[in-house]
């Protein structure tokens, strides 16, 4: 049987009730997240991944190298740090204060 947009039946007859489509009232009695009907919670703005890492290599007094966005190596260890920096603490050099947006990536000296 050929296909047919017109509102009949297969033996010719009109039906007059026969929806073609989905109705936007329709679509919102469905939920979207699979339907237990309660809304998933937003994640947390933060984890605190960062802040315990940082954390624990301060409290084991780990020395660290800093690799800045200009590629220079920064060694030394972490005394403490904030929400935009950190303070580096270096044997045989002045300590710094580094702000977090010039890091490149940090890692343990013993991994290098």
């Amino acid at each position: 049987m050929p296909f047919s947009n017109r509102p009949y039946d297969t033996d010719g007859t009109y039906i007059s009730n026969r929806r073609m489509f989905r109705s936007v009232p329709d679509l919102k009695r469905f939920p979207k997240n699979g339907g237990n009907g309660r809304q998933k919670p937003a994640p947390p703005e933060t984890t605190n991944a960062e802040s315990f890492y940082y954390t624990k290599q301060m409290n084991s007094r780990t020395p660290m190298v800093i690799v800045m966005t200009d590629g220079e190596q920064i060694h030394g260890c972490i005394e403490w740090y904030d929400r935009n920096c950190i303070k580096v603490n270096r044997e045989g050099a002045p300590n710094l204060l580094i702000q977090k947006h010039c890091i490149k990536y940090l890692f343990k000296r013993d991994e290098l």
